[in-house]
């Protein structure tokens, strides 16, 4: 068993390598880029973009819902694991929630770039109407920002307070911001017992708010009354599909901090097999759902809706769609309920294909719909029959994905992405030191 000494130095930040400062350098050359473009979309207008008339939200809303999926798995699923005491999810909790609070930050972000004028943000809070479901967004996103900050940061007190410790010689600047940020801790029962208090009330509050952010936005499409959208189903097939958004999410970032960081001995086998048997069951949901959404009306549906599925297909996005639907669902469910893919290398590449899936899920959701409106498209140019993101939607989207990516990679910098506290306590290595040292 190791001691904790060796356990500190396991799980304490570390500096980034060669390969980190690659890593961080790039994606902010991405993030300057994509400000760039942004910067010429508020000069220009939206002239720049390839949304119209009829494609008015194009690849930012598809984007925007993508983030707030992937939101999904830090709050809804770390709170049930907290609050039922799993002590196998200790290694992974704290990176699930790190995930969750840069992607709904970046949802928030994205929604005011999707704003022509992000000058008249205010109008959204002083002009609000609450039979809205635009202002139920406003309303719950800053809401679900907070209280994902609040759940990331609570457990985290105790190894801060470790940290000022560790760094008092070798960093003493950063020493003395985990002291302030560890709120004069020194572990003694009234501190434990508040803190433990407040994450239980914590993890009970984002359950229902997680559950209200996704159908929310199920909401704001399904009450739009569109073709491809006017479905009772889209609650359920929201949040099932942000369920495995976030899984898949998840695999993918604990692999890569696994690996970089070489945490094999703490992010095992098991954290992997348990996480692939969740995967499976996340998307056998979601393709339930899919089946609701997309194949029952193929029976009942009025006309406008058979051109829409038709396109789905057999049409312009069938390719597309059945990649998404077979690559990003129905593979990963068939293979991972095989225990040789539930393996650290398989379920990377397997995640991914989920989270890429994912994301062009969400374009297929926005886009298709957009396009098929009630009225026939008449009267305008050609090009307004389809769309297809320009360059700077490209550059601009890629940017917020790259912030994301930056924000996780801030965050895993300066945070034991492993509780040191509560990992030390489940081997009982406080006690022990303690012993050997006396």
């Amino acid at each position: 068993m190791k001691n904790y000494d060796t356990l500190l130095k396991d799980l304490a930040p570390k500096k980034f390598g060669k390969l980190g400062v690659i890593w961080t350098s790039s994606l902010l050359i991405i993030i300057i880029i994509g400000i760039i473009a942004y910067i010429d979309q508020l000069i220009k207008g939206q002239v720049v973009t390839n949304m119209r008339d009829y494609a008015l939200w194009g690849i930012y809303i598809s984007n925007f819902v993508f983030f707030v999926a992937t939101s999904f798995v830090g709050s809804v699923t770390v709170a049930i694991l907290r609050l039922t005491n799993n002590n196998w999810r200790t290694p992974i909790v704290r990176i699930a929630e790190i995930i969750s609070l840069a992607a709904i930050v970046m949802a928030g972000i994205t929604i005011m770039i999707d704003m022509a004028r992000p000058d008249r943000l205010l109008n959204l809070f002083i002009h609000a109407r609450l039979q809205s479901p635009i202002t139920w967004d406003v309303i719950i996103i800053p809401t679900s920002i907070a209280v994902s900050f609040l759940l990331l940061y609570f457990p985290l007190i105790p190894d801060l307070a470790i940290l000022k410790k560790h760094f008092k010689d070798e960093s003493p600047f950063l020493s003395k911001w985990y002291g302030i940020l560890s709120l004069n801790w020194t572990g003694s029962k009234a501190q434990k017992a508040i803190q433990t208090k407040s994450i239980q009330i914590i993890a009970i509050m984002i359950i229902p708010i997680g559950l209200i952010l996704q159908t929310i936005d199920a909401w704001l499409f399904s009450t739009t009354y569109r073709i491809g959208w006017d479905s009772t189903n889209m609650g359920a097939y929201f949040i099932s599909g942000a369920f495995v958004a976030g899984v898949g999410a998840l695999v993918t970032v604990i692999y890569v901090i696994r690996r970089v960081y070489k945490l094999e001995n703490y992010i095992t086998l098991l954290h992997f097999d348990k996480l692939g048997k969740f995967l499976v069951l996340a998307c056998l949901t979601y393709l339930y759902f899919n089946i609701n959404e997309y194949l029952i009306p193929v029976f009942t549906a009025k006309k406008g809706e058979l051109t829409h599925l038709d396109e789905l297909f057999t049409g312009h996005y069938s390719i597309l769609f059945w990649l998404v639907i077979v690559g990003g669902l129905i593979i990963p469910s068939i293979v991972l309920m095989f225990k040789k893919f539930r393996k650290p290398l398989p379920m990377f590449i397997i995640g991914l294909a989920v989270v890429i899936g994912s994301w062009w899920k969400r374009y297929l959701i926005v886009t298709p719909t957009l396009l098929h409106p009630f009225m026939p498209i008449q009267g305008v140019p050609e090009s307004w029959h389809h769309y297809f993101p320009s360059i700077h939607e490209w550059l601009i989207t890629l940017a917020t994905l790259a912030m994301a990516l930056l924000i996780i990679t801030i965050l895993v910098r300066y945070l034991p992405v492993i509780p040191i506290q509560r990992t030390a306590e489940e081997q009982e290595l406080l006690k022990n030191d303690k012993n050997t040292k006396s």
